[in-house]
């Protein structure tokens, strides 16, 4: 089925003809029709860079009607996103009349967008916090609202949001559309279809993001400790990289960034700490390309909407597995290629697997570039930026004499070897007797074990007093280990999370660190406790084979930590 088949209006497929539309994708084709034929709430599963916004978004202008009473309202995490999101819906109703479309959000004067609100919007596209605060005021009525949208739902969630989202779908008719849109679909997501929708028909895409035929995925296998300088040398290795790196916090993100300012790198950090005149301003520079390299959480980067990108580079694996799709479909886009690295240690081997399972493609795993081969690569991307320079001569003609002059004595040899080492020397400097980074795949030695040839990691294996119980998440207890550490280069091994309790295991050398970190620190309003576990016992052969309990000092003090928590 292609767009003029769907029943949209000519100046629909005029706006997106205009915009370079072809072919639908999967999820437009599944629900555009959907939404013009009936009233149905709808759940899609989908990921990012797959046309859902043009998925809801023409059927809702389609089905205006000519009052200037506000009649849609797609809700979005970030101001990013849903500016974004406007100024898509701006260009489907290009030649739709009377069609005005207002982004709300925070960190701007909500004056102005009052002033908006007033002169009539059909469509309001908001962030949950902004969004409910107009709704309080009176300014936005939503009584009129035919259809809401909760676009990327779980990660408003993730954000916080939930209190918000209850209070904007409480406040609109019970007899509107919902349409609700999710990367993946956890408990909470499943709550509010039960509780605020009706009957949703559920709509999954099986198809991968479409940017993913054109998305190279490979991995480089590293120390955790050796990380950033893995990092340093796949930026150098690649001259003309524009691209995108995940930190898993924001204290990492800054961190980061920080490091490759002052490495010399043209970089900066985009993270949930700056205000939003400092993230236009970042965002500013990006879209321009004044910044090669961005250093970015999963949710300060929603809503970055740049299509040229050569390189996503994850830092750290994400601790969803789908969140990685979403981090590598912004390459390889508009028929470009584009490359998604992950730099991992030994122990992610297993994670890594899993996610190229989900991306249907296998992962190559490439050895960290050496010192000589990045200088040459950089000598050659010099001598061919000086080979296509332009040169305009009436700008330095004037100069010429006295330069010719001053470098008569130097034969063209000379010139060219003392014109290298000047623009060289830094690098071939920095990366003399440089090491090698990488580790080796694990391989099986006599008696069955796996190993690092070398490189092998000790573990110690941790207790602490909170679990599912308390809304720990992996995620959670690698952001407090972290948190509380203060030191970047831990290893983090098995997370086990359990109803009341946890283990964790990170890398044996900062043992006391860990117990030292965790004295005062707390989770939801608990104060933490952690303790050395023994390790991990591995499947009895007695039994019927079942695994043993995870012995904690004793079995005594594991059930005194049961009546506990």
């Amino acid at each position: 089925m292609q767009f003029k088949e769907m029943g949209l209006s000519p100046e629909i497929l005029e706006a997106i003809a205009e915009i370079g539309f072809e072919s639908p994708t999967p999820i437009q084709k599944e629900i555009i029709p959907k939404l013009l034929e009936t009233q149905s709430d709808i759940t899609g599963i989908a990921q990012t860079g797959t046309g859902k916004t043009a998925a809801f978004g023409l059927p809702i202008i389609e089905k205006l009607d000519n009052s200037k009473r506000t009649q849609a309202l797609i809700l979005s995490p970030t101001r990013e996103l849903a500016i974004q999101i406007a100024k898509d819906m701006d260009a489907y109703a290009k030649h739709t009349k009377s069609v005005n479309i207002v982004p709300v959000y925070g960190g701007t004067s909500i004056d102005t967008q009052i002033r908006a609100i007033k002169k009539g919007a059909q469509i309001i596209v908001g962030t949950p916090g902004r969004t409910l605060d107009l709704i309080k005021r009176k300014i936005l009525k939503v009584g009129n609202i035919r259809t809401l949208v909760l676009d990327e739902a779980d990660e408003m969630l993730n954000m916080g949001f939930k209190d918000e989202l209850d209070g904007i779908l409480e406040s609109t008719p019970e007899n509107r559309q919902t349409l609700l849109f999710s990367a993946t679909m956890p408990k909470e997501i499943e709550a509010i279809a039960k509780n605020y929708m009706r009957s949703p028909e559920r709509v999954s895409v099986s198809q991968k993001n479409v940017a993913a035929k054109n998305v190279e995925h490979c991995y480089y296998m590293v120390n955790a400790r050796d990380k950033y300088l893995a990092l340093k040398r796949i930026a150098d290795i690649n001259p003309k990289i524009y691209g995108i790196v995940f930190c898993r916090t924001r204290r990492e993100t800054k961190e980061i960034a920080d490091k490759l300012i002052t490495d010399g790198y043209n970089a900066d950090a985009l993270h949930g700490d700056l205000s939003q005149a400092q993230r236009d301003t970042v965002m500013q520079r990006f879209r321009l390309r004044r910044l090669q390299i961005l250093v970015a959480t999963d949710v300060a980067a929603r809503g970055i909407d740049v299509t040229d990108l050569t390189h996503i580079i994850n830092f750290n694996l994400p601790d969803e597995l789908e969140i990685y799709i979403h981090r590598s479909g912004r390459t390889g886009r508009a028929g470009k290629k584009g490359i998604s690295i992950s730099i991992i240690h030994s122990r992610e081997t297993g994670r890594l697997r899993q996610i190229s399972k989900i991306v249907g493609k296998k992962f190559e795993q490439k050895q960290v570039p050496g010192g000589k081969e990045i200088c040459e690569k950089q000598l050659y991307s010099l001598i061919d930026k000086v080979e296509k320079i332009e040169v305009d001569e009436s700008q330095i003609e004037e100069y010429l004499e006295t330069i010719n002059k001053k470098l008569e004595w130097l034969s063209k040899e000379d010139l060219v070897k003392r014109f290298v080492a000047m623009e060289f020397n830094r690098f071939i400097d920095y990366y003399k007797n440089a090491p090698d980074l990488n580790i080796m795949k694990k391989e099986r030695v006599k008696g069955g074990r796996d190993t690092d040839r070398g490189n092998q990691t000790k573990f110690s294996r941790f207790f602490i007093n909170v679990g599912k119980r308390d809304n720990l998440q992996p995620q959670n207890l690698i952001g407090i280990i972290n948190e509380n550490s203060k030191v970047r280069n831990i290893e983090i091994g098995k997370i086990d999370i359990l109803k009341n309790f946890s283990f964790f295991e990170t890398d044996s050398n900062f043992e006391k660190v860990i117990l030292e970190s965790f004295n005062k620190a707390e989770f939801n309003g608990i104060k933490l406790s952690v303790e050395v576990a023994s390790p991990r016992e591995k499947k009895s052969s007695g039994a019927g084979g079942r695994r043993k309990k995870d012995d904690f000092k004793s079995r005594n003090k594991r059930k005194n930590y049961d009546r506990r928590y």
